[in-house]
């Protein structure tokens, strides 16, 4: 199928429920490559504290394989690294080793009635380097590739900020108690995302993935999740998608319930469930297994997923979680020559 569109115009026309040359694949999480640092002679470790390269990394994606989009920024840590979290970045290492927090901001659960979000937060940590970072992608990429950047949902920041075993108990002891706590990280969440849209993304995804059915019932999803989820959504003015990973068929209703513009589900979820649970008019993304499937799979395997994927009712073709950096280009190659050909 000869591409008639830009990325950047696919992809927007995928959120409008407008047709499109061909199906997009794109993503709302990390996709950054080890062929893309390579090329730039860049270290992993160093990306996530320069915005520049940052952004250039980010870029490399869609430039090396036709992406359609650029995400950034790589980790999970911004929002919990504002907060006053302590961060360990492995300044030093030569592998691929994601930013992880060796600090919690909550030692205790007492402490989760006390939580202090600073009047400057949107000025600490990372927040000020994501905004220069958009920008320079922004510049970079023109109007040709989408943008896009995520920010964490409230308990899933909550994860990050407190040890999850009390959260997860406290979830179902003193529910009252975590969503007081949910509500204040709502706040952070939409300050954080507000300057991002400032900053010039074309969409944002929530990543809502430690309220997976995995851990959490549908019912306490819906009384204890939701509810700030649709706080948020309701705050964002480009287009948005929420990502759940894990079983998610039993909380696809109120994942579209929650304001989303789309929702974003991993290879756990039965596609052709939820496109007849939630109708024609749902923008469904997913669902292949970014590791197992385009990491560690042959190019055959990543086309039979993709056609699969594509089959099954998706609107955009979406991986289930970050792309692992060691992706192998044909692979990755093989999944977007998939997509160019694909006929439904």
């Amino acid at each position: 199928m000869a591409e008639t569109m830009t990325s950047r115009e696919r992809v927007l026309r995928v959120f409008r429920r407008e047709e499109t040359d061909r199906p997009a694949c794109f993503s709302g999480m990390g996709n950054v490559t080890t062929e893309g640092l390579s090329k730039l002679g860049y270290q992993f470790a160093k990306v996530h504290q320069d915005a520049r390269m940052m952004a250039e990394t980010a870029a490399s994606t869609p430039k090396l394989f036709g992406y359609d989009c650029c995400i950034l920024p790589f980790d999970l840590a911004v929002e919990a690294e504002a907060l006053g979290a302590v961060m360990n970045t492995y300044p030093d290492s030569a592998d691929i080793l994601y930013p992880t927090i060796k600090e919690k901001v909550i030692h205790s659960p007492e402490e989760m009635e006390t939580l202090h979000v600073p009047a400057d937060l949107v000025e600490r940590g990372r927040v000020p380097l994501m905004r220069e970072a958009i920008g320079l992608a922004r510049k970079e990429l023109g109007e040709t590739v989408p943008v896009g950047s995520y920010v964490l949902g409230p308990f899933t920041l909550a994860g990050q900020i407190m040890e999850l075993n009390d959260l997860l108990k406290l979830s179902f002891k003193k529910p009252d108690k975590v969503s007081k706590l949910l509500e204040d990280l709502t706040c952070v969440i939409v300050a954080v995302a507000r300057e991002y849209e400032k900053a010039g993304v074309d969409y944002l995804c929530v990543r809502e993935m430690g309220a997976t059915s995995d851990v959490l019932s549908p019912r306490a999803f819906k009384s204890l999740i939701l509810p700030h989820l649709k706080n948020i959504f309701k705050a964002l003015s480009v287009p948005s998608v929420i990502h759940i990973c894990g079983k998610t068929n039993d909380i696809v209703p109120f994942m579209v319930e929650s304001g989303a513009t789309a929702i974003s589900v991993d290879q756990k979820n039965d596609i052709v469930e939820t496109r007849k649970k939630l109708g024609p008019e749902a923008i469904i993304f997913g669902n292949f297994d970014p590791y197992n499937v385009l990491v560690a799979g042959t190019p055959e395997q990543v086309r039979e997923t993709i056609r699969k994927c594509l089959d099954s009712g998706v609107s955009a073709v979406w991986p289930g979680c970050d792309i692992w950096p060691t992706v192998p280009p044909d692979n990755f190659n093989a999944m977007m020559d998939e997509v160019r050909k694909y006929r439904r």
